[in-house]
């Protein structure tokens, strides 16, 4: 495979660029869009996507992003794109009083990584930030980034778990993600403020994500652990796009979403595949379990149709960009970890 030289500033129109639906929704939504958390892996393109629909739509919607910035370069980057941006912490009540205005919000903010070294600040996070933003933004409606962690392992042979069956978080990470949607759910009820809990698992692009992390496993010659041997993956872009377009979802009590793609897929197969790309041989350690951690997203796929990117198309991307020496955002997703200690 011949791979031309990454681009990021390229990748990041790819990420951004709106579908019909997109800008059919933004031509249809009133009022500014606020992203809290924007900062992250997701929320720039979101927020780039947001902006690019609306043009596109001929609105003059405001976007807005907040962030703590620890990166002053994301929010340069954010600003030169013609996304507003504010500086505030989540964990400070003040300053998220005093956040502008808005009609339409996505709340993205969270804690993953760390959770076992400072399983407080998790909590703090998961939890006690939504309770501020539910409670501040009690007149708006709220799209709430969730995590398919709240589900229980499910059989391999099966699609997994769907939006009506059964949580079982595993460990303080998923617990705290659950106990952020309760909260939501809570004030929601309530105040009557529409939320929709968006149950995500898991988005990729060339920069991070699952197929990244076994892409560098591959080419490095380095083993690709089997126990979770069954993944759900969903290209950035759609997963963005999806939480846009949920704003017109929102209720009370919550609407919740799993989102990912079509189908379980089998991670040996997925290095297998990049081993023929990269004309290397996979090593691999352990055995497939049983169980993996899945969601079912036919209703996902039944209300916004399937993802315009498959796992086929999603290889390619990932490959070239890896074999280009395209950088990383260094955030591993530990999509391996069966005791849910991150």
């Amino acid at each position: 495979m011949t791979s031309a030289a990454p681009d990021v500033g390229r990748l990041e129109e790819f990420l951004s660029r709106p579908t019909e639906a997109d800008v059919a929704l933004m031509r249809r939504l009133n009022g500014n869009v606020l992203i809290l958390g924007v900062a992250g892996k997701m929320g720039p393109t979101l927020a780039l996507l947001a902006r690019r629909a609306s043009d596109m739509a001929g609105k003059r919607t405001h976007v807005i992003g907040v962030s703590r910035f620890s990166d002053p370069s994301v929010r340069r980057k954010l600003d030169n794109w013609g996304i507003e941006t504010v500086a505030a912490d989540f964990l400070n009540r003040n300053a998220v009083e005093a956040l502008p205005e808005a009609p339409n919000v996505i709340f993205m903010a969270g804690h993953k990584f760390g959770t076992s070294g400072n399983p407080s600040l998790t909590w703090a996070a998961n939890a006690y930030a939504p309770t501020l933003v539910a409670e501040r933004f009690a007149a708006s409606r709220v799209v709430v980034f969730s995590s398919g962690n709240v589900y229980p392992m499910s059989d391999t042979d099966g699609l997994g778990p769907s939006e009506a069956g059964p949580v079982g978080p595993i460990g303080e990470y998923a617990q705290s993600v659950l106990a952020r949607e309760r909260l939501f759910e809570h004030f929601s009820e309530r105040n009557g403020t529409p939320v929709a809990i968006l149950r995500l698992n898991y988005a990729v692009e060339p920069r991070y994500g699952v197929l990244r992390d076994i892409a560098d496993k591959v080419l490095g010659r380095r083993p690709v652990e089997l126990a979770m041997g069954h993944v759900n993956v969903i290209w950035q872009r759609d997963a963005n796009s999806v939480a846009l377009r949920l704003l017109e979802r929102c209720a009370a009590p919550p609407f919740v979403l799993n989102v990912t793609g079509a189908r379980p897929l089998r991670v040996r197969r997925l290095a297998e595949r990049f081993g023929e790309v990269f004309g290397v041989h996979p090593e691999f350690h352990g055995r497939e379990e049983a169980t993996a951690l899945l969601s079912d997203a036919s209703l996902c796929q039944s209300l916004f149709g399937p993802p315009t990117v498959n796992i086929d198309e999603m290889i390619v991307q990932v490959a070239r960009w890896v074999l280009g020496n395209g950088p990383g955002l260094g955030k591993p997703t530990h999509f391996e970890e069966r005791g849910g200690t991150f």
